[in-house]
């Protein structure tokens, strides 16, 4: 097949006739799709999603070692490059079918629109000398009618890159989104850390514009879908959710959903759009180069003008996704999951609305951790038989008083103390109380996690570890975790804090010990 003559012709590529869904037969290994931007929110969620849709996928980094810990690297090609070196990209589209654009320069510094043209311009290139039959670009949604100087500069940039690559004689899928939804995106973390941690929001007006979010889940599907639309189809297509709500709405609906109290937010004018991206980069810990570009483009409103898409990608059977569903599907790793931190293990894996290993530290919500290590000169199973009887008549290692205190203050709130103990003096198998404790969790002889089941403003877990060291020695890990609730949750942590090195620190100095002395023996 001549590859260079399929978006000359007019017709379909010829790989592209399998069913989309299909799995492709070992003589038909499938059309091959680049992912540019693979390490990225949308990028690193969209390879599996072609993976299980039968696709072939190469994926440009410039730092391959990022995907190093994703879970489907081995299932993918890897090849290093940059788009902004022009030079590094005729190997990476070489039989390339579908290539997907979704990088941009946003949060690199105040040239980012310059980055973002030059970028986009060597891409279209070296896609039509490579003979790529379509291109598949993310951008922004933005309004029409509005002439690009009355745009934001994030705005601006991204409706640029899409008439570059529009024009760039690749037929070519330009997908328009305002807000999405989902864990790990800058807008949705953006939305949630200021709904979370201002039970009082002191706004500029731009809590009044108007905004069609959408859920990852619906912009995956739409990506996936585009591989496979006709060569003729060469255009913008916006895509959003049922939903149009002012930014306020959406506050308050997240607040609902998160089950916080009802917010109060009280718009000021005289913030503008500069002075809010510093009031936002003070509440969150979204970088200030990517709150910035964000807050200014919420002075323009996007909405869909049209529907044109459904045409050709058809609204799933049970409709499409609403934000309330959306903010409950980006939160559920929250409620839901184990506390580790690589997604493989979480309790629905792989869920698109669900974080990444390679999503920034700023999203996910905050998490904080009190960590301890000791080295024990004992062997990891003395330290193991000393940890899996923590609790009920041994207590926790610490602060007697103290454990015995919290206990009393969760039982006069309705929780249930300390009086549970513990089922087995020895053995702990998943499920078991333990005191205000519930087993998560046991990897025998290796690890035991807890979840406390006391009255708390957010989520709390316990994990301790026992890892050989050699020459019969071991070390010993302890980490506590909380996810506050609201902004109590973030003051009972600041507040207890003082207490952790008394409380944490003596436990694993006096687990260590208890191990040592039985590993000894008598006298």
């Amino acid at each position: 097949m001549n590859r260079n003559s399929d978006h000359r012709d007019g017709n379909r590529p010829a790989r592209e006739t399998a069913p989309k869904h299909a799995t492709p037969r070992a003589a038909d290994p499938g059309p091959l799709c680049l992912v540019t931007g693979a390490t990225g929110y949308i990028g690193g969620r969209l390879v599996p999603e072609l993976l299980a849709a039968g696709y072939r996928v190469r994926c440009l980094a410039r730092d391959p070692g990022r995907l190093r810990d994703l879970p489907w690297r081995e299932r993918v090609e890897v090849v290093p490059g940059d788009v902004t070196r022009s030079g590094t990209l005729a190997a990476a589209l070489d039989g390339v079918d579908v290539a997907y654009y979704l990088v941009h320069a946003l949060g690199t510094g105040a040239d980012f629109e310059a980055t973002d043209r030059s970028s986009a311009e060597g891409f279209a290139a070296a896609a039509r000398t490579a003979g790529v039959g379509r291109l598949v670009y993310l951008g922004g949604l933005t309004p029409r009618g509005v002439d690009a100087k009355d745009l934001s500069p994030h705005l601006r940039s991204r409706a640029e890159v899409g008439e570059i690559l529009l024009a760039s004689g690749v037929p070519t899928a330009y997908l328009r989104a305002a807000v999405i939804i989902g864990s790990g995106s800058a807008s949705f973390e953006m939305l949630r850390y200021l709904t979370e941690r201002l039970p009082v929001m002191v706004t500029p007006t731009w809590v009044h514009t108007r905004v069609q979010p959408i859920a990852v889940r619906d912009v995956l599907r739409y990506l996936v879908a585009s591989a496979a639309l006709p060569a003729h189809v060469s255009r913008a297509f916006d895509i959003g959710g049922p939903d149009v709500l002012t930014y306020r709405a959406m506050m308050e609906r997240y607040a609902e959903v998160a089950r916080l109290p009802r917010r109060l937010v009280l718009p000021v004018p005289v913030l503008s759009p500069s002075l809010s991206s510093l009031w936002v980069g003070l509440v969150t810990p979204v970088p200030a180069g990517i709150a910035r570009p964000l807050v200014e483009s919420l002075r323009n409103e996007v909405t869909c003008s049209d529907r044109d898409i459904a045409a050709y990608v058809p609204d799933p059977v049970q409709g499409l996704i609403g934000f309330d569903d959306a903010v409950r599907l980006a939160l559920r790793r929250v409620r839901d999951a184990d506390v580790s931190t690589h997604w493989s293990s979480a309790t629905l894996p792989g869920a698109p609305s669900d974080p990444l290993p390679s999503d920034p530290n700023w999203s996910g919500g905050t998490v904080y951790q009190d960590r301890r290590a000791r080295r024990v000169a004992a062997p990891a199973q003395a330290l193991w038989q000393v940890v899996e009887g923590v609790g009920g008549t041994n207590g926790w290692y610490s602060f007697r008083l103290g454990w015995i205190v919290r206990g009393a203050v969760d039982r006069l709130s309705g929780g249930v103390g300390l009086r549970r103990g513990r089922r087995d003096p020895h053995r702990l198998r998943v499920g078991d109380a333990l005191d205000f404790w519930r087993v998560e969790d046991v990897a025998q002889g290796e690890m035991l996690r807890l979840r406390a089941e006391m009255r708390l403003p957010g989520v709390a877990w316990l994990e301790l570890r026992c890892d050989a060291a050699g020459d019969g020695r071991s070390v010993y890990r302890q980490r506590a975790i909380f996810r506050p609730h609201g902004l109590l949750g973030h003051l009972y942590w600041w507040g207890v804090s003082p207490f952790h090195s008394l409380v944490f620190g003596s436990m694993a100095r006096n687990i260590a010990r208890r191990a040592e002395q039985s590993a000894a023996g008598p006298g």
